[in-house]
């Protein structure tokens, strides 16, 4: 009973547990409580709520929520170019893109940008209504993304393009100058969210990538759950940065300790003149050069020497082999001798070695020779010449500079998407690049919160996802549901499977006691009454017994006695024989006595 209660008290917990976490998702739809309970209480066939444009409200260098096709055609451009450095097949951005209604689109009418061909290099790109110059305000870039078909191997990141007068989208590649890359990336188990920053360096005048350092949070289901996700990247003008996933912060860090290489040089670099001289010694240990082999070391003994003691064991089949033929096996009725070849028994164990020591030529086994030592070599010792491990010297860096302002990075003047993917039907939608981070908290709002919560009352939500979410950043929930879930079950398990043994036991115990069942008293009355029913009294069919002397009786009890333990040890025979076997009554019985 006590099981029960601990197995019930485990499902109790896993519920709430998800309860709660299902209510703590819900609370980070802040604005839009109301639209949540009422799709709660819909039924489960919901209808697309109508498609409206959101309102910008606050200063944008682009807002791109696509909801205009012929705008669409005049702001953005499809690039031409070809890739260098390819193979002339695929060396064309010849993808194709398309302004259109997503499948399964959460608002009638709501327009996006579809990436829509497999295996092709794909770039397309729009100016920004004004350049964004790092002055002293945040840079924030969001947008939309879903995997209607998930993803295999390919990117969903986007370009923020220097800004250049000489820029031609046209011809818009993989070598035009960006700024900064950011967004969602994978091929095969590697699950990336890029934020990279072209950084000048003040000395050369060359540009080197720097990588931020990898998201702390799992992003791994955004690639496969096939809905919309909002990426949001704000770089503060402190050199801090965030990176966010449908507004939940996922990675953060500054540009000066959390990007990879560093921004800022080494002061001292290696001397790439500086050459290890030619005797230094980096031998740490080395053999005694002047030790010596012992006169009575000999080499030439083997390791293992055959065993001349041993003998073979009693019983070894030496003219038994350890496997033979299959006398039972038959050769198919479809079997071709001239095109499988001569049919052959297959090979079994063969029963006479069973229970023999071994079968087969017996051979002396090989034990380790005690004159055997090796091959002689000198023992090691410390080096006394030892000088440690060789480094260059070390000299100023002639491109050392500092820059303690890694946030002035060079000007945005373009917005572009330049992708390979083996996946298509890639959704983009609602661009927004600002300084202000009320307005992209807005736009939020009007765009990706609605879709997010249609989305989600369409779709429906299982408790297994529940439980995974509530554990993903608590993973010491799983030792908890361990606990109670798993252990009680197994106990529960335990239990039945040793109560199912408890009959068995206690039939046993019966026979080993030989007391007397219900069924085999009855049998027995029955019988005694059956005999005295035979001895019939004068008048009837069978005659009286004669009277019998004092002294017959005790013979006759004294043959009972001997007659009641044969049937002992007959039972007591049977019992150990077979125990589970049911009791019975032995044949004979006891005449009855009359005086």
């Amino acid at each position: 009973m006590m099981k029960i209660q601990f197995l019930l008290f485990g499902i109790l917990f896993l519920i709430t547990v998800t309860r709660v976490n299902c209510e703590s998702l819900d609370e980070d739809d802040e604005d839009n409580d109301d639209v949540t309970v009422e799709e709660e209480e819909e039924e489960e066939s919901i209808e697309k709520i109508p498609y409206k444009p959101p309102t910008l409200k606050g200063n944008a260098y682009l807002a791109e929520p696509f909801s205009d096709k012929d705008d669409f055609k005049t702001r953005w451009t499809v690039s031409q170019a070809k890739k260098d450095d390819t193979d002339e097949t695929i060396a064309k951005y010849d993808g194709k893109w398309s302004l259109e209604e997503p499948k399964d689109n959460a608002m009638e009418g709501d327009l996006a940008l579809l990436l829509k061909t497999k295996a092709k290099h794909h770039a397309i790109s729009s100016k920004l209504d004004k350049p964004y110059t790092f002055s002293g305000k945040p840079f924030i870039v969001q947008y939309e993304v879903k995997f209607q078909n998930g993803i295999d191997c390919g990117g969903a990141y986007v370009k923020l393009l220097s800004d250049d007068k000489k820029l031609d989208l046209k011809k818009f590649h993989d070598k035009t100058p960006y700024t900064v890359m950011f967004g969602p990336d994978k091929c095969g188990m590697d699950h990336k969210l890029h934020f990279i920053f072209r950084h000048k360096n003040p000395v050369t005048g060359e540009y080197e990538e720097k990588h931020a350092k990898k998201p702390t949070t799992n992003i791994d289901k955004h690639f496969s759950d096939k809905k919309t996700h909002m990426y949001t990247l704000v770089v503060n003008p402190d050199n801090t940065f965030e990176m966010l996933v449908d507004n939940s912060l996922v990675n953060e860090g500054s540009l000066l300790d959390d990007v990879s290489p560093p921004v800022n040089p080494p002061k001292e670099i290696d001397d790439p003149n500086d050459k290890k001289p030619s005797d230094w010694d980096e031998r740490e240990k080395i053999q005694d050069p002047e030790a010596s082999k012992p006169e009575d070391w000999d080499e030439s003994e083997p390791e293992k020497i055959v065993d001349e003691d041993a003998v073979m064991p009693s019983g070894w089949l030496e003219e038994e082999s350890e496997l033979i033929p299959d006398p039972e096996a038959e050769k198919p009725s479809d079997w071709d001798d001239d095109m499988d070849g001569d049919w052959e028994a297959p090979l079994i164990n063969n029963p006479k070695c069973q229970n023999a020591p071994g079968c087969g030529k017996w051979e002396k086994p090989s034990i380790k020779n005690p004159k055997y030592k090796g091959k002689w070599s000198a023992p090691v010792i410390d080096n006394p010449d030892y000088q440690g491990v060789w480094k260059p010297r070390k000299i100023e860096n002639p491109a050392y500079f500092e820059d303690l302002e890694p946030y002035k990075m060079t000007s945005v003047g373009a917005v572009g998407l330049e992708l390979w993917s083996m996946n298509d039907d890639i959704v983009f939608d609602n661009f927004l690049i600002t300084d202000d981070k009320s307005v992209a908290e807005q736009w939020a709002v009007e765009t990706w919160e609605i879709k997010s919560v249609q989305e989600k009352a369409k779709s429906g939500r299982s408790v297994v996802d529940a439980v995974l979410d509530a554990t993903k950043d608590r993973p010491w929930l799983w030792a908890v549901i361990l606990v109670v879930v798993v252990l009680p079950i197994v106990l529960i398990i335990a239990y039945c499977c040793m109560s199912k043994s408890e009959p068995e036991k206690i039939e046993s115990h019966k026979k080993k006691t030989d007391e007397s069942s219900p069924d085999e008293t009855e049998e027995k009355e029955e019988g005694e009454e059956e005999e005295e029913g035979e001895d019939v009294g004068p008048g009837g069919d069978n005659p009286s017994p004669p009277r019998k002397s004092k002294a017959d009786l005790e013979a006759d009890e004294t043959n009972d006695a001997d007659e009641e333990d044969e049937e002992e040890t007959e039972v007591a025979e049977n019992t150990s024989q077979n125990v589970d076997s049911p009791r019975r009554s032995s044949p004979r019985k006891r005449k009855s006595r009359k005086d």
